[in-house]
């Protein structure tokens, strides 16, 4: 069957999808969107010179490792692969993990309760009963664990009837007390934090969410949830707003965005929100004006380490990352000097009128040579190798806790040799003609060499990172939310969106526990609101154990 290709325009496709919007319920439009995005997005990769069958394979099921090993063992496997199917043999299906693998012990449960459990017929002292003559002592060695994992909704929910005693002669009423900690409302701030961690941590939708309550027989509707975690991020807020404080006094600020979806900034809509913003900003309550030709929204990730900690900031709108860092830049102390910034090599991620000292990321100049490890294995190979040196290098000076000056000085005698060897290798390559400069391995050697200052400040800088995956992890809980639930419906759902995220990444890179933190933040809500440095993730527990028994 010949399959005709037809010219169509973005106007002709947006023309067509507004008429199946009319005639066609919303689960087939929204059906329609995807499929046409989908094959959009193919055509683009396959007008690419540089796309082979491999890439298009990755960006269509996605690629499960980039490691040196991975790359360079499929590699191989293929070739043993055509090799044995050319000789009529079999091929052997990889092995079975080892028994145990993947189990959890007892210390991977810090949030289980703890029960000892006593002998049920003996105790220390006791005759024993297998001689009869010895006597049983309780052994030094750690006893005997059980892990016990039980299921329970994500909600639960307790009914108090409370008794009401009436007096016959002056008809007043006694109504029982409420047990100690069950007061007047209805949801309770740990309630809330599960919410929150749910629907911004774990990307559940409200609407999964409600589903999931009724079937247990504890109902949660959508529009309640919503209110919830309205009415507690106001709690929250004096907590994320240090958090950004904190941000911008950092010595190294990761930042990259994913694009993202509000409602308000998208169709009719846009107009109104628009001229918000820019009344906002007239008023001073919202730095420059959005761009009115702007058509993008974005989720920016930040990640500030400051002293040692690492704090993660999300912001969700019409501005690009460069924008949502020097928004917060402006928060930075005067006497401090320009911040590390690592970034990808997209113009949009540098803040203008703000210095920084700027740095690439290495795993995105890593990544086109693992593209093309099918094309070109032998050049490829080469190159992987000595950056597989790098990591090995820099995964060392963690390990040894090197601080940033020892570690620079170990990078220099370390990778530094390799590093210049692979450049003038790469100028060589291209300056001997050994490279087509318009081949896939040619773009990413010039990509390379176009940016390298910026790839290897890590060799030149204290304290400058390699690549900026910590922000890339980051961002995942971003693209979890987008993909779960879509869409922010307003400017005020993002941000609360953004103080949720913030706090439960946050809690995660300083090894704290996010719900305990947020229903913290609610139950000190007056305390937070007049000292919220002391209720950061990492010191609120301290601060806890330290004030007066109420």
């Amino acid at each position: 069957m010949k399959i005709d290709m037809v010219d169509v325009s973005r106007e002709q496709i947006d023309d067509a999808l507004a008429q199946a919007k009319v005639a066609l319920p919303a689960e087939a439009v929204e059906v329609l969107e995807k499929v046409i995005c989908a094959y959009s997005n193919v055509l683009g990769e396959l007008a690419d010179k540089n796309t082979t069958i491999g890439r298009l394979r990755r960006i269509l099921f996605g690629s499960s490792s980039e490691k040196l090993a991975k790359v360079l063992a499929t590699q191989r496997q293929d070739a043993a692969t055509t090799g044995a199917q050319a000789a009529g043999g079999k091929i052997k299906p990889p092995g079975r993990p080892p028994p145990g693998h993947g189990r959890n012990g007892q210390n991977a449960y810090p949030g289980a309760k703890t029960q000892c459990v006593s002998h049920h017929k003996l105790k220390p002292g006791d005759r024993c009963p297998a001689c009869g003559k010895g006597k049983v002592y309780e052994q030094s060695e750690r006893p005997k664990v059980l892990v016990r994992v039980t299921g329970q909704p994500p909600l639960a929910a307790a009914i108090y009837l409370l008794q009401k005693l009436r007096c016959n002669l002056c008809a007043k009423v006694f109504t029982a007390r409420p047990p100690a900690g069950v007061g007047g409302e209805k949801y309770d701030a740990s309630a809330s934090s599960m919410i929150g961690l749910l629907k911004y941590g774990g990307g559940f939708p409200w609407n999964r969410l409600d589903k999931l309550q009724s079937s247990v027989g504890i109902p949660l509707p959508a529009a309640t949830q919503w209110d919830i975690v309205r009415d507690t991020a106001r709690k929250i807020e004096p907590a994320f707003e240090e958090l950004r404080r904190q941000a911008a006094q950092g010595e190294v600020l990761h930042n990259d965005d994913t694009p993202m979806k509000i409602l308000a900034w998208m169709g009719k809509r846009r107009a109104a929100s628009l001229r918000e913003r820019s009344k906002a900003a007239a008023d001073g309550r919202d730095g420059e004006p959005p761009n009115p030709d702007r058509t993008g929204v974005f989720t920016s990730g930040i990640i500030s380490k400051v002293e040692g900690r690492q704090i993660a900031l999300f912001s969700t709108g019409v501005r690009h990352a460069g924008e949502n860092l020097k928004a917060l830049l402006l928060k930075r102390g005067r006497g401090l000097g320009a911040p590390i910034q690592m970034c990808d090599a997209l113009s949009r991620n540098v803040p203008k009128d703000f210095k920084t000292i700027l740095a690439n990321c290495l795993a995105h100049g890593r990544r086109q040579f693992v593209e093309q490890a099918e094309n070109f294995p032998p050049e490829c190979a080469h190159i992987l190798g000595i950056l597989a040196a790098v990591y090995k290098n820099d995964a060392i000076a963690k390990k040894r806790e090197m601080s940033s000056v020892e570690r620079l000085r170990f990078h220099q005698d370390k990778s530094g040799p390799p590093m210049e060897k692979l450049h003038a290798w790469m100028q060589a390559q291209l300056a001997g003609k050994k490279v087509e400069p318009n081949s896939g391995l040619g773009d990413a050697v010039g990509y390379m060499l176009k940016h390298w200052e910026k790839l290897t400040l890590f060799l030149r800088q204290a304290g400058a990172p390699l690549d900026n995956n910590v922000c890339e992890r980051a961002l995942k809980k971003a693209i979890l939310h987008r993909k779960n639930s879509l869409f922010y419906k307003t400017d005020a759902g993002a941000r609360v969106g953004d103080a949720y995220m913030s706090l439960i990444h946050t809690c995660a890179l300083n090894g704290a526990d996010p719900f305990d933190y947020i229903t913290q933040l609610q139950r000190h809500a007056k305390e937070v609101r007049e000292k919220p440095q002391r209720w950061m993730p990492w010191n609120y527990r301290q601060t806890i154990d330290r004030a007066p028994p109420r």
